[in-house]
């Protein structure tokens, strides 16, 4: 090809475009070719697969163009070729294996180097560009090359071919450019959600892993806790050494649960709940049953303020409920109108009958003061015939 030879019109019909007097039938094919990209609009704006945005895109424009064939070709870079990756009318072998050049001696590498579309009315006259085999092969003797363009990189290129006689117009290409606009705006757009994706999985990544280093961290400090609580001989420094270790495992577990999970921000109450109640060390005598359904979630620090509490209301029944004999310590969790109630029971001696929690001076029940006013929650404690039932309401607006 020669310089005087690429110098020459790329638009090959009558710039005129159509004759006055179009006929019924080529009134009726741009109206379905405004039709058309109207539809390829709205999928554009929709959850579409690529694969089948590119799929439906070529059964369109070749529609719109009344073409026997349409490509949708991307760019390979490193094999400078334009890989067929959709298309219409092709026999098996075709989409997804055949390629074109991407030089400029290329019709669909000249529309993808410059960006100036190509109309082609008479392949075996053309002199500007040499043929593709493919197309030779399959007898098209018109065709039209249009780039896809998005923000970035240009994806590829857009072609229909046609095998019959007549004349691609300026009409058609300004359709095709269309059809060819919406799609490079939807390629580019999913390139900007996969990249996006693609980050927000990293992050989870990233934060999977660091809830894994603080359980673990957190496990750590709970053992070693539990150790100095077991070599020392003070019963009273045991206790709260123990009751530290209680605390600090809970809030282990809210980790482990988050780094097992694929969300990083709520957690299963229940379940929860029933992790942090199996790991509270044995009392003699006294056993813990856990009632608490699954699929309650809330945000990872409500989850874990009221496992807390769980875990010290728990650990004060045991201690005192029953004052060594058998016993069972009853956890319930339940949705009840516009709260979620967390009750505490048990059957032992009970308390004095002007206990307070408000006036209480335990670190405990000051623990759990301080955490229901953080969930704007409210406990009561009501006295029973045998036992003492502690109940937290918490407002469900305040729920994650």
């Amino acid at each position: 090809m020669t310089d005087k030879d690429q110098q020459r019109p790329v638009v090959e019909p009558n710039p005129e475009g159509d004759p006055p007097d179009l006929t019924r039938h080529a009134l009726a094919q741009r109206i379905r070719q405004q039709e058309i990209l109207s539809e390829l609009g709205v999928l554009s704006l929709q959850h579409t697969s690529f694969e089948e945005l590119l799929d439906k895109t070529g059964q369109l424009v070749a529609e719109g163009l009344q073409a026997d064939y349409s490509k949708v070709m991307q760019y390979l870079p490193d094999e400078k070729r334009l890989l067929v990756r959709a298309g219409v009318g092709w026999p098996p072998g075709i989409v997804g294996r055949a390629s074109v050049g991407s030089d400029l001696a290329s019709p669909a590498g000249f529309a993808l180097r410059t960006g100036k579309p190509v109309i082609s009315n008479h392949l075996e006259n053309e002199e500007r560009f040499r043929t593709p085999e493919l197309l030779v092969q399959h007898g098209v003797r018109r065709a039209m090359n249009v780039i896809l363009q998005g923000d970035g990189t240009p994806f590829g290129v857009l072609e229909v071919d046609s095998r019959s006689e007549g004349e691609f117009v300026p009409h058609d290409l300004a359709f095709l450019q269309g059809a060819a606009n919406i799609l490079g705006m939807a390629i580019e757009r999913q390139r900007h959600e996969r990249s996006l994706k693609s980050a927000l999985e990293r992050q989870r990544l990233l934060l999977s892993e660091l809830n894994h280093r603080v359980k673990n961290s957190l496990s750590i400090v709970s053992s070693m806790l539990s150790l100095q609580a077991n070599a020392n001989e003070d019963e009273n420094l045991k206790l709260h050494l123990r009751q530290a270790s209680s605390r600090v495992a809970t809030v282990a577990r809210a980790h482990e649960r988050l780094y097992q999970t694929t969300d990083i921000e709520n957690l299963d109450v229940g379940a929860y709940i029933k992790d942090v109640c199996g790991d509270l060390p044995a009392t003699d005598g006294t056993t813990i049953s856990v009632e608490a359904p699954v699929g309650i979630t809330l945000s990872m620090d409500r989850a874990i303020s009221i496992a807390l509490i769980v875990v010290e209301l728990v650990t004060n029944a045991m201690k005192h409920a029953y004052s060594g004999e058998t016993g069972i310590v009853w956890v319930a969790l339940v949705k009840k109108g516009d709260a979620l109630v967390l009750s505490v029971t048990d059957e032992g001696c009970g308390v004095p009958g002007d206990f307070a929690p408000q006036k209480s001076k335990g670190l405990g029940m000051r623990i759990v003061l301080a955490l229901a006013t953080q969930l704007n929650a409210e406990l009561t404690v009501k006295l029973r015939n045998k036992g003492t039932a502690f109940e937290l309401r918490v407002p469900l607006n305040h729920l994650s």
